[in-house]
């Protein structure tokens, strides 16, 4: 069963569940704005920041790390006031680039990559690590065009990640502590021949259930890359899963208008809704918190 929250997200993005707020948060990067829903909620709230915003996480303090279009910045929300402050600049140089999906790994430190704005897109992107510990580390990894997919393996030594337009997911032997990866290997493409990977998330099983943009569905793989589960949504073009609720039962899709001609649109008026499905079990992880609290 398929409940959606009309929204019309031109780029919805990065969904995740907040435990201690009960709330739902994800990304219009489009808009310039992250978003809130509360369980009684009608609508949801909307906190405008300085520019787009690709990926985020929730911190331990409290704060989340944004990452905008060139920069991580810390947002803390203090009586309705929104209060920003930038942490590392991102390519700054490259003014072709821009922050798109991230998470953070089993250790709380953030994971992400950078997006090629321009039209023919190019693999000119890179895969970084950034933490309070460390600073901002590149991964070794192939450059991308469009970086997608990123989460961890329960044990946080496999690192999933995509590149969209390459139309694979790949996986890694992931070190949190020294920003080292190795061992890159193909982990599973999409059987759907209009399928684009987008973002995924892990569940307590450690399969992986991966949007894909194109093809309106979520599907469910298992460790081992073998697809498992597929769940059609209503809209062409779906985003990033996220597990969430109260049990870590519901499975929460965002979704985008981008891309689509005004016949989709007139067909699909959801496009950009967030969808919820109620799951048989509880499937879901926790999400780390980003390691923000450092002490003397």
């Amino acid at each position: 069963m398929h409940r959606h929250f009309l929204h019309e997200a031109i780029l919805g993005e990065c969904l995740l569940w907040n435990p201690q707020q009960s709330a739902w948060w994800w990304t219009d990067i489009e808009a310039s704005a992250v978003y809130r829903l509360r369980k009684n909620d009608v609508m949801p709230t909307r906190y405008l920041t300085p520019d787009r915003v690709g990926s985020f996480a929730h911190g331990r303090s409290g704060k989340l790390l944004l990452g905008s279009v060139n920069s991580l910045t810390s947002m803390q929300i203090d009586n309705g006031a929104m209060l920003f402050s930038d942490l590392c600049q991102v390519e700054a140089d490259q003014n072709r680039t821009r922050i798109n999906d991230g998470r953070t790994d089993r250790r709380g430190f953030f994971v992400f990559g950078t997006f090629d704005q321009d039209s023919p897109k190019q693999a000119i992107g890179s895969f970084y690590q950034f933490s309070m510990q460390h600073g901002l580390r590149r991964l070794a990894l192939p450059k991308v065009a469009i970086p997608n997919s990123i989460c961890f393996s329960l044990d946080g030594k496999t690192m999933y990640f995509a590149d969209t337009l390459a139309g694979v997911i790949q996986r890694c032997d992931y070190d949190a502590e020294s920003a080292m990866v190795s061992n890159v290997r193909f982990f599973a493409k999409p059987s759907h021949p209009q399928a684009s990977p987008d973002g995924s998330v892990i569940d307590r099983n450690g399969c992986l259930w991966n949007a894909q943009w194109g093809a309106a569905r979520v599907v469910q793989y298992s460790p081992d890359g073998i697809e498992m589960r597929v769940i059609e949504v209503p809209v062409k073009n779906p985003t990033c899963p996220a597990f969430g609720g109260a049990k870590l039962d519901q499975l929460m899709v965002t979704s985008s208008r981008k891309d689509m001609s005004e016949e989709e649109l007139f067909k699909m008026p959801d496009a950009g809704s967030l969808f919820c499905i109620t799951l048989e079990d509880a499937l879901g992880v926790p999400e780390v918190l980003f390691d923000d609290e450092i002490s003397d």
